[in-house]
């Protein structure tokens, strides 16, 4: 296979000025202390300048850095390509990736499901082509041109997940990206500290489509309500709707969702033709997540059948639903913890479908301190939801699912209203953060219990997590083993 980039083609890309020996790149990174040897190392300005990291960069190994100026630490004839602008020069690579590829480019956006329906596209598509993904949840103004600038050109789909966090952030992405199809995936209330209502949401997530191929796609749900305003942007657009949901009449059909601990059964139509698929994870949400993601292949000229086969052997993300058995005592003489990795996002919405999912598990009676298994909820603050986040965090509490856990422990200063809000038979305990919640841990949680943990990235219920693991021998659960 032909290298990433020469050279030649990265100067003609970013028309920057290239010094010391020829060299080739087999990917992009932005990281010194994570790139491959043959990357191009691209010396980003985000929480620390790039450039004091050139020299170590290439001292791993890096074919070549791209600076904005030769740092002074580096040898002579070291391989560098200068340019005005790193994050420009970045975004000239981007450019040229997309204009080399000549398959077809899904972009997907929406206020929860990014990132889990981009999975769900690597998988569908996996057995149709070459597809190219973000290994990470790369969907901001670095993210997606780090994601294009490290696309083959015999990519056969991409999947390119776009993000925001204020007003105007997506066109120029999706410009960049130049989709075929573009999928919104769902709206609801969350960056409300930038935006006045999930009305102003609704728009900038719509604005996806002005990125658009010319008669290009855009695939809607239809159960979300703002749907009005995602059809009136996809319409001015040009671009040609398809619908994924349970209301109205949309092309791809909900018809029936069965969760079990294990997995989810679908029941669906598409034009009216009924069909069966499975997915490995459980929960309605993922059902109607992977409806959008089977419309957007449709659309997109990939075969229906074999993705919603294929579709079988889904893992949720880590962080993302991730499911864990946490084995205690030698050879799990003590019983087991079962554990639900949500904790790498959190919003209202994500909130209830997680707390639905906690709902139908099953714990295990008789082998712990307590005489009954427990369904147990972890929640961490849910962050960026403006002025109201007092209301959205203690209006969990009446969340239909909630009536199936058996304690919710928060963590967090917003997560205290929700505590408050709580019935006293359901209330747990609070804490002021996600380091006082992981230090009690172990005297929360028992030999089988259930337990779920979820919140915003920046709440650090990971370490929640961590150390729920570290309580015995953490394994990979059946659903996430498909």
């Amino acid at each position: 296979m032909r290298p990433l980039w020469s050279r030649a083609e990265a100067q003609a890309a970013t028309g920057g000025q290239a010094e010391g020996p020829d060299w080739t790149a087999a990917g992009v990174s932005i990281d010194s202390r994570s790139l491959a040897p043959g990357d191009l190392f691209v010396a980003l300005s985000a929480a620390r300048d790039g450039h004091d990291f050139a020299a170590d960069a290439l001292a791993r190994g890096a074919a070549a850095a791209l600076v904005s100026q030769r740092p002074e630490n580096l040898p002579p004839g070291a391989p560098l390509l200068v340019v005005d602008d790193v994050q420009s020069g970045l975004e000239a690579l981007a450019r040229a990736a997309r204009a080399r590829m000549h398959g077809k480019v899904i972009a997907v956006t929406g206020s929860v499901g990014k990132t889990g329906s981009k999975e769900m596209l690597r998988t569908a598509l996996g057995a149709q082509g070459r597809v190219h993904a973000a290994d990470k949840s790369f969907n901001n103004h670095w993210g997606v041109p780090l994601t294009l600038a490290r696309m083959p050109a015999e990519t056969d789909y991409a999947a390119i997940e776009i993000g925001m966090n204020a007003p105007g952030e997506i066109v120029p992405l999706s410009r960049l990206a130049r989709p075929h199809v573009a999928l919104i995936t769902a709206v609801a209330a969350v960056h409300l500290e930038a935006f006045r209502n999930v009305r102003g949401i609704a728009r900038e997530k719509a604005s996806i489509v002005e990125g658009l191929e010319p008669e290009g796609w855009a695939v809607l749900n239809r159960d979300t309500p703002t749907y009005p305003i995602l059809l009136r942007a996809a319409r001015r657009a040009g671009a040609r709707p398809v619908r994924f949901g349970s209301l109205g009449r949309p092309e791809f059909r909900l018809r029936e969702v069965k969760v079990t601990p294990t997995g989810t059964s679908v029941a669906a139509s598409a034009h009216g033709q009924r069909f069966l698929f499975r997915l490995a994870a459980p929960g309605r949400h993922q059902a109607m997540n992977a409806l959008g993601v089977l419309a957007a292949v449709e659309a997109a000229g990939g075969d229906l059948a074999r993705a919603a086969l294929a579709l079988a052997q889904w893992q949720s993300p880590e962080g993302r639903g991730a499911r864990w058995r946490v084995v205690l005592g030698p050879g799990g003489l003590d019983g087991e913890v079962a554990l639900i990795d949500e904790s790498y996002n959190a919003n209202p919405t994500a909130m209830e479908a997680a707390l639905e999912v906690l709902a139908t598990e099953t714990p295990e009676d008789g082998i712990g301190r307590v005489a009954r298994g427990r369904r147990i909820a972890f929640l961490g603050d849910m962050l960026e939801l403006g002025p109201t986040e007092a209301e959205l965090h203690a209006g969990l509490a009446t969340v239909p699912a909630m009536d199936a856990v058996d304690a919710v422990h928060c963590g967090g200063p917003r997560m205290k209203a929700l505590h408050d809000a709580l019935p006293a038979g359901r209330r747990g305990e609070w804490f002021n953060s996600a380091e006082t919640m992981a230090a009690a841990v172990r005297r929360l949680v028992d030999a089988g219990d259930v337990v779920m943990v979820k919140g915003s990235n920046g709440s650090r219920v990971r370490l929640v997590v961590e150390e729920i693991k570290k309580m015995g021998e953490a394994r990979p659960s059946e659903a996430n083993e498909g």
